[in-house]
């Protein structure tokens, strides 16, 4: 089944017990979207998230925000400001490790981009130490039960597309520490095969050690496709699997979202109508899920789904 078709069955089977957008406040004239999840800190919720004018292009910053309210962030004034795109958090040990990707240009022009790592144990005084290979994103890290690292990279090229079929693979490799993750080390990630069909592309947004030592992903699996009205358009969709460490086999790839389960809203552009960039679940009192996504590359979304994990175990 095209993913095309597996993204129609889910939107007729799917069930969705809460929707909505996120308000940020104190970003007048800015869009906050693709943000990191929701973290604690110091007896409060905090997340990191993209701010960007509507008509502007690979000119962003990452700034903190607090919770104030339900499904209300507003931006904490003075907060360190990263020139990144689209944050992420791992908590490894005592330390936050905060990452983007950075854009580079060259001479006004758009050149490449790296993904750029910050870590440290207060939240306002995080430090840059390490960098990813040249033009790779969706570069995540998890803390392992055995007190190492898991590094999932995501190399992406036409290369790739002509010896695999997709645009992009997963690639996934262990460290024992943090002064270990290099560009090197990310970059010869063995790949773990069997991710993505033939013309598809996606990364991981968020990855969690589940009690039964296996690793539950959130990430984006992603097609081209043609609207009604003939448009090109890009559908990027909210997925889920489940990775196992020891053998390097991942089971129950299944779709857990779409711009469809999100409310109407806007697209920073025609190709970005069908658009949802995963940032990853906190789990509720309830036993469900709240799954937090950019919508359509402008705004912020948050969704309750059933737990994506339950037969492989808990989130530790």
């Amino acid at each position: 089944m095209s993913l095309h078709q597996q993204k129609l069955e889910f939107e007729a089977t799917k069930t969705i017990y809460d929707s909505t957008t996120l308000v940020f406040k104190n970003v007048d004239g800015f869009d906050v979207y693709n943000i990191s999840i929701p973290f604690e800190r110091d007896g409060k919720r905090y997340l990191f998230g993209r701010v960007e004018r509507r008509e502007e292009w690979a000119r962003s910053w990452v700034r903190l925000f607090e919770e104030t309210g339900q499904d209300e962030w507003t931006l904490v004034e003075n907060s360190m400001i990263y020139t990144l795109e689209d944050p992420f958090i791992s908590e490894i040990g005592d330390e936050l490790v905060l990452g983007g990707t950075h854009v580079q240009y060259q001479s006004g022009k758009y050149s490449t981009f790296f993904g750029y790592f910050y870590r440290g144990t207060d939240l306002h005084d995080l430090y840059y130490f390490t960098t990813g290979p040249n033009k790779m994103k969706d570069i995540r890290l998890v803390a392992l039960a055995d007190g190492r690292i898991g590094v999932f990279s995501r190399p992406r090229n036409h290369e790739m597309k002509g010896q695999y079929g997709s645009e992009s693979m997963i690639g996934f490799t262990v460290i024992d520490k943090l002064e270990d993750l290099t560009a090197e080390v990310i970059e010869n990630a063995p790949y773990i095969h069997g991710i993505f069909g033939a013309g598809e592309w996606g990364g991981v947004n968020q990855a969690y050690l589940l009690s039964s030592g296996k690793i539950g992903i959130i990430g984006h699996i992603c097609y081209q496709h043609k609207d009604e009205n003939g448009q090109e358009i890009k559908v990027y969709l909210n997925m889920a699997f489940v990775f196992d460490p020891v053998t390097r086999e991942s089971h129950d790839l299944h779709l857990i979202g779409s711009r469809s389960c999100y409310p109407p809203g806007p697209a920073k552009l025609p190709y970005l109508t069908d658009c949802v960039f995963s940032s990853g679940i906190v789990m509720r009192e309830d036993g469900k899920a709240d799954l937090y996504s950019g919508v359509g590359d402008c705004q912020a979304g948050r969704i309750t789904i059933d737990y994506p994990f339950a037969p492989h175990g808990h989130i530790v």
